[in-house]
Parts: structure tokens; C-alpha cells; sequence
């Protein structure tokens, strides 16, 4: 049995404010973060100690001060958060959401999205491996 798996923080929900228009910045959002890290379980599935794995609590703990510092743009955000996940985890390949909820548009948008990854210039099928 392979012991290659997938870590998933979906759903982290944060009042942000990140935004180009003065209103974002002041009032803030509602911001939604999706983590999909995939990584090697052989020692913590032999081992059942957490040493042998990634603490979940940390990757969200990166994430949340990334996610503090406002920016214009998902983009930067996004971008950010990748950036300290490289540093500070193995995960590969991962991907990060970030998305807002009802940006200010001319008509009704439930979401903007902004998907980034480290493995992800392997294209999507590399995500459907495991």
C-alpha cells in the first residue's frame, strides 16, 4: 500500500482586508482559504505520533498571518501564502484558494477565486495520483 496522501484545510474563513477600492480596506470582507497539500504518511502511519507528520494547526497558523497583512490583490495574497508554505512546509504538490465573497462588481458575483501552486505547472492530472 502506498503511503502517499493529501492534507486538506478547506473552508478557513477570515475577515480580511485586502482590496483595491478604499471601502474593502475600511469595512474589510469575508475571505475563504482552501489547502490541498500532498506529502509522504509512511512514518506517521507506522508511527501515530505527530513529530512524523504536519501539524495542520501550524499550516494554518501560516496561513492566518499571511492572510492579516492586507494587499490590492488575491494575486499577492495567494501568492504570498504559497511562498511561506514553501518555506516552511514539504508539501508537493500543493495548491491555495483564496477567495472573497460578493467582490464589487457591476452585477451579482457569489466569489472571486485565485488558485496557486507549488506542482502545479504539472498540470491538474497530477493532482488525480492519489
Amino acid at each position: 500500500m502506498d503511503k502517499e496522501g493529501k492534507i486538506e484545510l478547506i473552508g478557513m474563513e477570515f475577515h480580511a482586508f485586502h482590496g483595491c477600492l478604499p471601502e474593502e480596506r475600511t469595512n474589510g470582507n469575508t475571505f475563504v482559504v482552501d489547502f490541498v497539500g500532498y506529502l509522504d504518511m509512511k512514518k506517521a502511519f507506522n508511527s501515530d505520533d505527530l513529530k512524523d507528520t504536519v501539524d495542520v494547526n501550524e499550516v494554518y497558523e501560516v496561513i492566518a498571518k499571511e492572510m492579516a497583512t492586507p494587499s490590492n490583490l488575491l494575486e499577492n495574497v495567494c501568492g504570498r501564502i504559497v511562498k511561506a508554505i514553501e518555506k516552511s512546509f514539504n508539501f508537493w504538490p500543493f495548491s491555495v484558494t483564496v477567495s472573497k465573497k460578493n467582490p464589487p462588481l457591476e452585477g451579482p458575483c457569489e466569489w472571486s477565486k485565485v488558485t496557486m501552486g507549488e506542482g502545479l505547472q504539472e498540470g491538474p492530472e497530477i493532482f488525480n495520483r492519489f
